[in-house]
């Protein structure tokens, strides 16, 4: 019969105690303290307990689906299922007082005029993506840039057309300054890849933040910084090489993921140390369901309602997006708002962190030391001890027998089989979907 390892090697993320194992640490005595009074637990609490171990772990999960729900509704349909123009900014060159009035007329609210001098700048402006579209009223002329945003460079001219024609101008003419390649038919390709990116990101640091609590900083940026290298490199060869939506760029875009899902993961691995394995809700409200509308990928912010049009500021899918466009396309603002962005969340995930895990280990040592725990524990606990029973029963079932250390020991006697293995395979036994414990008063003897 074998027995119990006890020098295995140490295999966890804990500093040592070196002072327990010398004479003064043996010498000194730990006072014995009275344990900590029984948790009061309240009625529903009580009742829940009462419920399947399985069923309470699937219950309190079920906050995840309604989640999605409710995230979905009040940001994606919210923000999608009317987007107005408003505030479209619009490089007028020179001035034509007759057009700006019969626009305000027509469609207040809508579009604000911009006089500029120099073509040139008015063109620089419109591929930088700080103004729509350009109008020379002189030459009847507009200037936009697809790459930039598809939808604006197909919705404004048109609308701005019909308000022209309705004065009495002839239909101006439309020069594409910036045109979108092929493989990018409606310039989705950068919003999705964002997207991607984000998911990636978030999802690394959640994980860390739900099942690696004791692991030290160094750890989980470890882990962070290798999933995120491993992440872009995916992302980028399945949409540039694999996929063909992205030609070219590979190394630059794997530099730029890499950058931004560290940043993210950085920022929700903080955020863990406070909202625990609620962690899903803060990452996907803060860089999915708030960064996606806001981003300017799918419709531009002056398309989109408040709060999304203002978070266009702020979000990391707008920078994520404009960085994507301005390195594949040569379109939209520089770098620098990308990387001045990735830098402040990555930053807030540092302070996060170093204040989290304080908070952390204080919030714990309070939960041992008053024997408190929470309804998940609870749950987890419940489920692992009515496994432990079902493994011996099933083992009976099968003529076996485990040990305290671990050994199977065979069942000898010929009629071990239980009838309760027998039943549909979908269904569980004959008597339902979990079997009764199996008769204590069996008789087994080991070999």
């Amino acid at each position: 019969m074998s027995t119990p390892r006890n020098d295995r090697p140490r295999n966890n993320d804990l500093p040592d105690r070196a002072a327990a194992a010398t004479g003064a640490g043996r010498a000194r005595r730990t006072p014995r303290t009275a344990p900590p009074p029984k948790q009061q637990l309240g009625r529903y609490r009580r009742w829940y307990a009462t419920l399947h171990p399985s069923l309470q772990l699937i219950g309190l999960q079920l906050w995840m689906p309604l989640f999605f729900i409710v995230g979905f509704c009040l940001c994606y349909v919210f923000a999608f299922h009317a987007p107005h123009p408003h505030d479209v900014p619009v490089a007028l060159i020179g001035s034509d007082p007759t057009l700006v009035a019969a626009v305000q007329q027509a469609l207040p609210g809508e579009f604000v005029f911009h006089s500029y001098d120099s073509l040139v700048a008015a063109k620089r402006d419109v591929l930088a993506g700080s103004m729509a579209v350009a109008y020379d009223p002189s030459t009847n002329e507009f200037w936009k840039a697809s790459a930039h945003q598809f939808q604006v460079a197909s919705l404004v001219p048109a609308t701005l057309t019909a308000v022209l024609t309705g004065l009495g101008v002839a239909s101006p003419k439309v020069t594409e300054l910036a045109p979108l390649p092929a493989w990018d038919e409606y310039g989705t390709v950068p919003m999705y890849v964002m997207l991607a990116w984000c998911i990636g990101g978030y999802m690394v640091a959640m994980f860390i933040g739900i099942m690696g609590g004791p692991l030290r900083h160094r750890t989980r940026m470890a882990v962070i910084v290798t999933g995120g290298l491993v992440i872009s490199l995916i992302t980028n060869t399945l949409a540039g090489p694999v996929v063909g939506a992205i030609h070219g760029h590979f190394v630059p875009l794997v530099l730029i993921a890499w950058g931004w899902i560290v940043a993210i993961g950085l920022a929700v691995n903080g955020l863990s140390y406070f909202v625990g394995r609620f962690i899903a809700a803060p990452a996907m409200i803060c860089f999915v369901f708030l960064s996606m509308p806001s981003s300017g990928g799918a419709y531009p912010k002056w398309f989109m309602p408040e709060p999304f049009a203002w978070l266009n500021n702020v979000v990391v899918g707008s920078s994520m997006v404009d960085m994507i466009k301005h390195q594949v396309y040569g379109v939209g603002p520089g770098p620098a708002r990308g990387l001045l962005t990735m830098a402040c969340y990555a930053l807030a995930g540092l302070v996060l962190m170093y204040f989290g895990k304080k908070w952390w280990e204080r919030r714990r040592i309070r939960a041992i030391v008053t024997g408190r725990t929470t309804m998940f524990q609870d749950a987890n606990t419940a489920n692992r001890e009515f496994l432990g029973r079902e493994r011996d029963a099933e083992l009976e079932r099968h003529g076996l027998t485990s040990t305290a250390t671990g050994t199977l020991q065979v069942v000898p006697d010929d009629g071990w089989e239980d009838e309760r293995a027998a039943g549909d395979v979908f269904t569980g036994g004959r008597d339902g979907l979990e079997n009764e414990p199996v008769n204590p008063h069996r008789q087994q003897s080991g070999r």
